[in-house]
């Protein structure tokens, strides 16, 4: 006896629809389509806006510091077109690992000393600067 039943024509399309959705929304996150000039990296610390950099502007690579409370710091290396932090003394690291970043799909992040780097496009508003949420 086979109790087996055939799935629907409804059930299919909806599957067939969810799985489309998937794919485009998976092709959306690992191709975005940049339309602007370029990016700027703005570095925050405690939530407060502390140094904003045209990486499109940027020639030469430089670094700088950023000090925290305590005397914790994390240092910032500015490339053409990149940013990302080389050194820190915080107790895991995992901002130094983070790498450099080239596209506003992911922030540079270093809880402990409270530092986030984002990076925005040049032709977006100004009152979008301010990070959406700092962990402490």
């Amino acid at each position: 006896m086979n109790t087996r039943k055939r799935p629907t024509t409804a059930a299919v399309i909806i599957g067939a629809l969810l799985l489309l959705l998937f794919t485009a929304s998976l092709l959306t996150l690992l191709f975005p389509q940049s339309r602007t000039d370029g990016f700027t990296a703005d570095v925050f610390q405690n939530g407060e806006l502390i140094e904003s950099i045209p990486l499109d502007k940027v020639r030469e690579p430089y670094t700088f510091t950023v000090t925290g409370e305590g005397g914790c710091t994390n240092e910032i290396e500015v490339r053409p077109g990149s940013i990302g932090i080389i050194s820190a003394d915080c107790p895991d690291r995992l901002c130094v690992h983070q790498g450099f970043i080239s596209d506003s799909r992911l922030p540079v992040t270093c809880l402990p000393n409270r530092v986030v780097i984002l990076l925005r496009g040049n032709l977006t508003d100004a009152d979008s600067v301010t990070p959406d949420i700092i962990t402490y």
